[in-house]
């Protein structure tokens, strides 16, 4: 079959998608309700359905009454439960697949559960979608004259006690649908390779000749690949390599800091860069609109929102309200409960709308100070425990310190950059370094695998800060007080440019 009928045959098939996203588009309240009911009838009888009466439950009001807020350390037995094959504990159907991500508790990482339900309905679903907006959008589109150009995070998969978990790409590649991988490079077995550096040669090989129209992943790993591929082919822009590329699907960290290394790199004026706002828990909001930096919060996929004023943020004892109560320009901490067992869950993220009509958001971080310029999701909880045991290993001692992101720049590498005013000074300030970035590694998996032979962060900066630094810091701010306290991390180099000239 001719390349431009079959781009036809599957617009026109993705397209029809949009009748139903115009219904929750006119009804979103009401969709969302449907949304939490089918959930509460479908794990009535599990045992968390039972705990909590969900078979009592009748309105939004009972819900909020009956079923507790819930922060992954709460939730984390039951998990471990149902990790060792336990079943029906707080979602009905089988589930064997979790997806492995960096967590903000104590553990090195949080295993979410993946059900069948949340794979088809909401993954799987999603994807079409993201592709359905972008044609309904671009009616020029030949997405399917040629293949989309995939990269997911480490795709290792393992098994334990009849169960199997790995990093969330891994599984949806796993349990693909074949006309997915059809239109997909690299093939699965690639995608699937776990050795990066292994794995980067093998995507070469295999897509350098392809006829590639889109790019799907991470921009801070995209940026790695994108530059091997400059590298191997000796051209000087992707457009040399791939003439028919046309958008770039992108989410999982701010895009940003990375927009005009990617101009620079497809230097076409009609290219168009989709963002999407997914993670291990669900797939929540797609750009649905060309040259937007606004994304539509999906209410079909079998999650219910809820949302908590950061204003007003208490962890598991705040108060949340339901999507009709939301406001423009508030920061809210987002709750989920999805159709894979997460009932009434923080995430950690936030959000403000910038409407109400349609429900579009943007990303405007964590509920907790990090850094994830590069996909690490670094936390205070992480830098703190991984000084500690570099202070302990070279015998020094911290007064205060802050930590900001070094952009990628060209085929440079992204880094982080340490400002540490120390009482006591290691006598190796290299040595500390290594320590720092060792701690670091062991106790958050994201980062470890960012660090993986310095392919997209490489070793911290670290500088010694003169003595009272940050205190003078604060005072040219006018903020001396017991009350002001330095920023530990930042997204943005402005506080540590600032800290640099003083």
């Amino acid at each position: 079959m001719p390349f431009p009928l079959v781009n036809s045959i599957i617009s026109w098939f993705l397209k029809k998608r949009i009748h139903q996203i115009e219904l929750f588009l006119k009804y979103p309240i009401d969709v969302q309700h449907e949304v939490m009911t089918k959930l509460l009838q479908t794990a009535k009888r599990t045992e968390y359905g039972r705990q909590f009466g969900f078979r009592d439950i009748e309105s939004y009001e009972d819900f909020a009454r009956n079923v507790p807020i819930r922060q992954y350390e709460s939730f984390e037995p039951l998990i471990e439960r149902s990790r060792k094959g336990e079943q029906n504990i707080f979602w009905p159907t089988h589930i064997t697949w979790f997806a492995k991500s960096s967590g903000t508790t104590n553990a090195k990482s949080k295993f979410i559960p993946v059900s069948d339900e949340s794979l088809e309905y909401c993954h799987f679903k999603a994807g079409k979608d993201m592709l359905c907006l972008y044609i309904n959008n671009n009616e020029e589109a030949n997405l399917f004259t040629g293949k989309g150009l995939r990269l997911g995070g480490s795709s290792d998969v393992y098994h334990d006690n009849g169960s199997y978990f790995g990093d969330l790409s891994a599984i949806i590649i796993e349990n693909m649908p074949f006309w997915a991988d059809f239109s997909s490079a690299p093939k699965m077995e690639t995608a699937l390779m776990s050795e990066w550096e292994a794995k980067m040669e093998a995507i070469l090989d295999e897509t350098v000749d392809e006829n590639i129209t889109s790019l799907a992943g991470v921009p801070s790993w995209m940026l790695v690949l994108l530059n091997r591929v400059l590298e191997r082919t000796n051209k000087k822009n992707l457009l040399d390599v791939w003439p028919n590329l046309e958008v770039y699907f992108h989410g999982g960290v701010n895009f940003n800091p990375y927009r005009e290394q990617y101009k620079s790199l497809i230097p076409k004026s009609g290219f168009k860069y989709y963002e999407t706002y997914n993670a291990s828990e669900g797939f929540f909001a797609i750009q649905d609109r060309n040259y937007s930096d606004e994304l539509l919060l999906m209410l079909d996929y079998g999650i219910f929102y809820e949302f908590i004023p950061m204003s007003h943020f208490k962890g598991e004892d705040s108060m949340a309200i339901p999507l009709g109560e939301v406001k423009l320009g508030v920061n809210y901490a987002i709750v989920i409960t999805t159709n894979g067992g997460l009932w009434r869950y923080l995430i950690g993220d936030t959000v403000k709308f910038t409407s109400i009509n349609p429900y579009r958001i943007k990303i405007t971080g964590r509920t907790k100070h990090h850094i994830n310029v590069f996909g690490e999701e670094l936390i205070i909880e992480n830098t703190e425990d991984a000084l500690k045991q570099a202070c302990e290993k070279t015998n020094a001692t911290i007064k205060d310190y802050t930590v900001g992101p070094i952009f990628m720049n060209g085929t440079e590498n992204g880094g982080h950059e340490w400002i540490i005013e120390f009482v006591t000074p290691p006598s190796n300030l290299k040595y500390f370094t290594e320590m720092l970035d060792n701690a670091l590694k062991s106790i958050n998996s994201d980062y470890e695998a960012k660090r993986y032979s310095n392919m997209t962060l490489k070793m911290p900066v670290v500088h010694s800060a003169r003595k009272d630094l940050f205190y003078d810091w604060l005072r040219k701010k006018k903020k001396l007080g017991g009350q002001n306290k330095i920023p530990r991390l930042s997204n943005s180099r402005d506080m540590i440019e600032e800290l640099l000239k003083l």
